[in-house]
């Protein structure tokens, strides 16, 4: 990704949920789905920039009342009709994370999946994110880490965007942390995330 494609990010995520085949696959994000155990049917379940909802989209079909988010009209639109294709109940909104109304202390989880925000968003996001957890309500996250820029798997080329364990500690620094670390991972998610990757991921639960 080039920095003018960051520098209009709605434009950016539309030209590729655009594309006919899923840029990241059907299936949902696998850190996601190896923390399922975590996750009941029944529990209210954020998933902020959801994209055309593949992660969403898994959780309402575990039985969790699902609330996407997403800045990109396609993605939004891709989502909603996937989801009434599989005759799921969800709410799929477009928003900008940055203005959004954010619920406070309404879910049982948020899940982030990939989600890459500037430095001047992303500590108030992230704390957003915490806010809108009921207490013990658990956070999963996965995303890119600066070792992410020796790989062509995907995610941004700015190191500004990438994630460190120690950045999600501070972030997240009123949460207890079940989870936290940098790994390197072989991705199969769509021909975007294919191949060896550097991610920080991590399950985070409120006090």
């Amino acid at each position: 990704m080039t920095q003018d494609k960051w520098a209009d990010p709605q434009k950016m995520w539309d030209e590729r949920f655009s594309q006919a085949d899923p840029v990241y696959g059907d299936a949902p994000n696998s850190y996601l789905q190896a923390q399922a155990f975590r996750l009941k049917p029944g529990m209210k379940v954020l998933v902020p920039a959801d994209g055309y909802g593949r992660n969403g989209i898994w959780l309402a079909k575990q039985g969790l009342q699902v609330h996407t988010v997403d800045l990109s009209p396609v993605g939004v639109d891709r989502a909603q009709k996937a989801a009434r294709a599989a005759g799921l109940a969800m709410i799929i909104e477009l928003g900008d994370l940055s203005t959004w109304n954010w619920p406070v202390e309404e879910l049982d989880a948020v899940v982030s999946i990939f989600l890459h925000l500037p430095p001047e968003q992303r500590a108030k996001i992230h704390a957003a994110m915490l806010n809108a957890l009921k207490r013990s309500g658990l956070l999963i996250l996965e995303a890119f880490s600066p070792a992410q820029l020796q790989y062509s798997s995907g995610g941004p080329k700015q190191v500004e965007l990438l994630y460190t364990a120690e950045m999600l500690r501070r972030d997240f620094a009123p949460a207890e942390a079940l989870e936290l670390e940098e790994v390197e991972v072989r991705m199969e998610e769509g021909h975007m995330h294919r191949g060896p990757a550097a991610v920080v991921h991590g399950v985070l639960r409120k006090k």
